[in-house]
C-alpha cells in the first residue's frame, strides 16, 4: 500500500461526503501488480445505517460491460471464439430478422444494429435469462449492422452472455467466477449475487440530474435501450440476484481494480490474458459520435478507450476499461500499469463530464500516483 497516496485520495473521498456531495464511495488502484491504494467512506445504507467498507459491494451498472467482454475475450484467446464471426454461427437464432450477418466484433463496437430493448416487456423479465435471450434474438435492426455504432445499453449483455454461455457452457455468471476470479483468489464481481452476499450491498440512491442535462425524447435510441420503467428494477435485491451482463454488475472497487491489473499484467503471478490479446481487444475500432450517446466515444471490443475530453478512463486512447450509469467506473492504463476501480452509492448526473465526481477522484489517484 502507498500510504501517501492512499491518504491523498481518502481525504478527497471524505471531503465529499462531508460536504453532501456524495453519500458512500469506495475506490481501489493497483500500481504495477501492487495494491497501493484502497480506501472508502461515507454510507452504504441510510435505512440501514450501514458504513461503507472495504468489503462493501456496489451495482456498477454497466461498468460491468468490461466484465462480460473480458469473459469473451478469454474464449476468443482459447481458440473457442472469431471475433470476425457471425454472432449465428454460434447462436443460430440471432440470424432472425436481418442479423445474420452480425459479426461478434459488430457486437462489441455497438454496431449490432439492436440498441433498442424488445417491446412489451415487464421489469420482471429483465430477470428471465431465457426468455430475455428469445426476445433479443428477435429483435430486428433499426440501424445497419456493421455501420452505424449506437451504444446497446442492456441488449450487449444478453448478446455477449449469450455468446459466452453457448461457446463454453456456462453461464457468464459462473465463468466469471470460475474464469476471472477464482485465479486471482477474489470473488466479489458479480452477474447475480449468492444470497450470502446480499447483506453487504449498497442501497443506491439518486441525485436530482444538474440543470442542463438533456433528457431523451421517448421515441428516441436511448429512450428505447433503457426505458426508465424496466431499468430500476436493476438496482433492486431482485435485480441483484438476476444476471444482466449489460447492467446489474455487482462487485467492489477492490475486484474490479483487481482484475483491470491482471489484464496488463501478473497480480500474484496471475495474468488473464497474454499482452498480444489485450493489444488486440483494446485497439481503437471507431471514435464516431454514438447515435445512442449523443457524443464521441472511443470504442475498443467491449470496452470504453480513453483519449476524449471528460473521460475518466484517463486521456490516453490506449487506456481502456467501461464505465456505469451513476458514476462507477473501472479501467486500466498500460502504458503506466494502472488500474482503477471506484463505485459508489449517489447515482449522479452532470452536464459537464469535466465537472463529474467520477473524474475528480480518478484525476486525484493519477496525481497521487505521479500518473499525470
Amino acid at each position: 500500500m502507498n500510504e501517501q497516496a492512499n491518504a491523498r485520495v481518502k481525504a478527497l473521498l471524505d471531503e465529499m461526503v462531508g460536504d453532501g456531495r456524495e453519500v458512500g464511495l469506495q475506490v481501489a488502484a493497483y500500481l504495477g501488480g501492487q495494491l497501493v491504494v484502497d480506501c472508502w467512506a461515507g454510507v452504504a445504507a441510510r435505512d440501514e445505517g450501514r458504513a461503507v467498507d472495504g468489503d462493501s459491494l456496489f451495482t456498477v451498472f454497466s461498468t460491468g460491460k468490461g466484465v462480460a467482454a473480458t469473459a469473451l475475450h478469454i474464449l476468443a484467446e482459447r481458440g473457442k471464439v472469431d471475433y470476425d464471426a457471425p454472432v449465428a454461427a454460434y447462436w443460430p437464432a440471432f440470424a432472425a430478422n436481418g442479423k445474420a450477418r452480425v459479426t461478434v466484433r459488430d457486437a462489441l463496437t455497438h454496431r449490432a444494429g439492436i440498441p433498442q430493448m424488445p417491446d412489451g416487456l415487464v421489469p420482471e423479465d429483465l430477470l428471465d435469462w431465457d426468455k430475455m435471450v428469445a426476445k433479443v434474438a428477435e429483435l430486428q435492426p433499426i440501424l445497419e449492422p456493421g455501420t452505424t455504432t449506437a451504444y446497446h445499453a442492456l441488449t450487449y449483455g444478453w448478446i455477449v452472455g449469450e455468446l459466452v454461455r453457448r461457446i463454453d457452457g456456462r453461464p457468464i455468471g459462473r465463468f466469471v467466477q470460475e474464469e476471472i476470479c477464482a485465479p486471482l483468489g477474489m470473488r466479489d464481481i458479480y452477474f447475480g449475487i449468492p444470497e450470502e452476499a446480499a447483506p453487504r450491498v449498497a442501497h443506491l440512491e439518486r441525485a436530482e440530474p444538474e440543470p442542463g442535462v438533456p433528457q431523451p425524447a421517448p421515441d428516441s435510441i436511448a429512450a428505447r435501450a433503457a426505458p426508465q420503467e424496466l431499468v430500476r428494477i436493476i438496482a433492486q435485491p431482485p435485480g441483484w440476484r438476476a444476471s444482466i451482463p449489460g447492467g446489474n454488475c455487482v462487485a467492489s472497487a477492490r475486484s474490479l481494480a483487481r482484475m483491470y491489473a491482471a489484464l496488463i499484467g501478473e497480480v500474484d503471478g496471475v495474468r488473464l490474458l497474454p499482452p498480444d490479446r489485450v493489444q488486440v481487444a483494446t485497439a481503437l475500432q471507431t471514435g464516431e459520435v454514438d447515435a445512442n450517446l449523443g457524443r464521441a466515444v472511443n470504442k475498443g471490443l467491449g470496452y470504453f478507450l480513453g483519449g476524449t475530453p471528460g473521460a475518466a478512463i484517463g486521456p490516453r486512447v490506449t487506456a481502456f476499461g467501461h464505465s456505469g450509469a451513476g458514476g462507477s467506473v473501472a479501467f486500466a492504463d498500460p502504458e503506466h500499469g494502472l488500474a482503477v476501480g471506484f463505485a459508489k452509492t449517489l447515482l449522479t448526473t452532470h452536464a459537464d463530464p469535466a465537472r463529474s465526481h467520477t473524474l475528480l477522484v480518478c484525476d486525484r489517484v493519477r496525481e497521487a500516483l505521479g500518473v499525470a
